[in-house]
């Protein structure tokens, strides 16, 4: 079976391979905290179907204990080392199959092998937790090599540590106006794609969430990252197909096989 990618908005994407089911960063609220989904429904109650879900570090708007709550039971759920700890809330998910891991960590699902790899980013639970838990990528190795990265930086390891990928879900934006330390934009994201040279890339975590109130500030910041990803994407890794995706849109990548 081919694998497809789906991408529901923000940082939550369905991969299917060798017919298992991974969800990354599961959100499916209209709004969290001082943000509300902007574009897009929110995810249908199909969407929360999977074998496994992914977490790639501890933010509320990646890990969103309501919505790993709507898991079926006996879902693997892996998680950051420490964000049991970190977390209170994840202490109610009993009916969910929660397993910590660090980089270099690898954990079967089904017919799948999951790596996590180092992510360049602040893997705290924000605005005050302690630094207790790192934030990750995930490389799922099966019919195909999806690198998940998560919310990270560029960093100088990071075609070493990823290692060859067939397709890369790429951060290309955020929430907000302005992006932290730790975050690619559409051009840091280009770069990424020159230094792991997947053949296929879905850019995520744009065009979904803004805070409230704040329509007006820069709009360019929420509209612009995926296109502007695909332009520059073409001018530095040509090789690479890019698939702009809109929400709930799937795409079944080329693979090597």
């Amino acid at each position: 079976m081919p694998v497809e990618i789906t991408w529901w908005g923000h940082a939550t994407c369905t991969v299917e391979d060798s017919g298992v089911r991974l969800l990354t960063d599961p959100l499916f609220a209209r709004r969290l905290a001082h943000l509300r989904r902007r574009r897009g429904a929110p995810p249908p109650p199909e969407a929360a179907l999977a074998n496994a879900a992914l977490v790639s570090h501890l933010h509320a708007d990646h890990l969103h204990v309501p919505s790993l709550a709507r898991l079926a039971a006996g879902t693997r759920v892996l998680l950051p080392r420490g964000a049991t700890g970190a977390v209170p809330g994840l202490r109610r998910l009993g009916h969910l199959r929660l397993t910590e891991v660090a980089p270099g960590d690898e954990t079967r699902v089904g017919d799948l092998v999951v790596r996590a790899v180092p992510a360049r980013h602040d893997g705290r639970r924000l605005p005050l937790g302690p630094h207790r838990a790192p934030a990750l990528g995930y490389v799922v190795e099966g019919e195909g090599r999806t690198y998940f990265a998560g919310d990270t930086g560029l960093f100088e390891e990071m075609a070493k540590e990823v290692g060859p990928v067939d397709v890369a879900l790429l951060p290309v934006g955020g929430w907000g106006p302005y992006l932290g330390e730790g975050h690619l934009d559409a051009g840091r994201a280009a770069e990424a794609l020159v230094r792991l040279l997947p053949g296929s890339a879905v850019p995520v975590h744009y065009g979904t969430y803004w805070p409230i109130g704040m329509d007006a500030v820069r709009p360019h910041e929420f509209h612009a990252p995926g296109p502007e990803f695909m332009r520059l994407a073409r001018e530095r890794a040509p090789e690479v197909a890019v698939h702009l995706l809109g929400h709930g849109e799937s795409v079944r990548p080329e693979v090597a096989r």
